[in-house]
């Protein structure tokens, strides 16, 4: 991975940008609000544009991070219990508007509507009774390495994560799909259209509160009857990934292809890193490129847990227009 560690001068610009702005910005959730963030994210430090300029280009790795703000946190107040328990004007909105246009420099945000209620900016933390779940607001179970919204056409090609806090060093697992060690009889294999990919659990029903019927119905179809996808694509040197073993199944009696998703799942497990997201870490993922998961911890909910702000990007903004007047996806411009 590559990471870009502020300068004393470039953390002043960016703090200076937060304080003349900040407070122009009610709601980040609105076309033009992330239209003004867009243009204003041209105003951040030239160094941080170029670095996710080459990020963009794939000219660095599949995950960067940039370092060094900091994030005050008895402003931010403690750790939600729950996604759902964010408060109107959140303690966090500094952090958010900065996320949002670091965002803007990669691609367009968006929201699905079958996700933490529509919502542009997720919150991810641990909740009770999740702790075994296959989301990222379980704690005790490995969240497994996928890509995230692997089973969806639409999957952001960015993903970007803020670290608000994570006091005792939960690890974040990162591998790439373009580097693996896989023999030539198991690359074709997983080039073909031969596996399905289920919805992962943040997009049922009974992970939102007030679900609109009509995305759920396109869910619980894609549950029932996925559509055949290739694991790999694109150049067959450095080929893309898609890829979330736990929700993925073959067709019955197709053993090469069950063989193959299994070599694929050991060989990224032995070539994954940990990376320890810190305060003030703001981490971008090629979903493409890399895929991610977590190690088990012990959360504590006392207010004190790992928080972590997560954004959708896509870098094409028009095949989402039919899917938006459909109500699947949301919150874009």
């Amino acid at each position: 991975m590559d990471r870009l560690e502020l300068q004393p001068a470039e953390l002043r610009e960016v703090n200076d940008l937060l304080d003349e702005f900040e407070d122009d910005f009610e709601r980040l959730d609105r076309e033009d609000a992330l239209h003004r963030a867009t243009v204003l994210a041209h105003r951040l430090p030239h160094r941080i544009r170029l670095y996710l300029d080459a990020f963009r280009r794939e000219q660095l790795s599949g995950v960067v991070c940039i370092s060094g703000y900091q994030v005050d946190q008895d402003r931010l107040g403690p750790t939600p219990a729950h996604w759902r328990d964010r408060p109107p004007h959140s303690p966090a909105h500094r952090e958010e508007l900065l996320l949002v246009m670091y965002g803007s420099l990669l691609g367009d945000p968006f929201s699905w509507a079958t996700q933490q209620d529509g919502r542009l900016i997720h919150d991810v933390v641990p909740i009770k009774g999740h702790e075994n779940e296959q989301m990222g607001s379980s704690s005790e179970a490995v969240l497994t390495w996928h890509t995230e919204d692997a089973f969806h056409p639409l999957r952001g090609d960015f993903l970007v994560f803020a670290c608000l806090r994570n006091p005792y060093g939960a690890a974040t697992t990162v591998g790439y799909g373009e580097t693996l060690p896989l023999p030539a009889d198991v690359r074709k294999i997983l080039f073909e259209e031969r596996f399905v990919i289920r919805p992962d659990e943040s997009h049922l029903a009974k992970n939102n509160s007030e679900p609109a019927l009509d995305p759920f119905d396109e869910i619980d179809e894609m549950n029932r009857n996925p559509d055949r996808v290739a694991v790999l694509f694109g150049n067959p040197e450095k080929p893309y990934i898609r890829a979330d073993p736990y929700f993925m199944a073959v067709a019955d009696g197709d053993h090469e292809a069950r063989a193959a998703l299994e070599l694929l799942d050991t060989a990224m497990y032995e070539h994954m890193f940990d990376l320890r997201l810190a305060s003030g870490d703001f981490c971008f993922l090629d979903n493409y490129r890399a895929v991610h998961g977590r190690k088990p911890f012990k959360a504590r909910h006392d207010g004190t847990d790992r928080w972590l702000k997560r954004l959708n990007l896509t870098s094409d903004i028009r095949k989402f227009k039919a899917a938006q007047a459909l109500g699947e996806v949301q919150a874009v411009h």
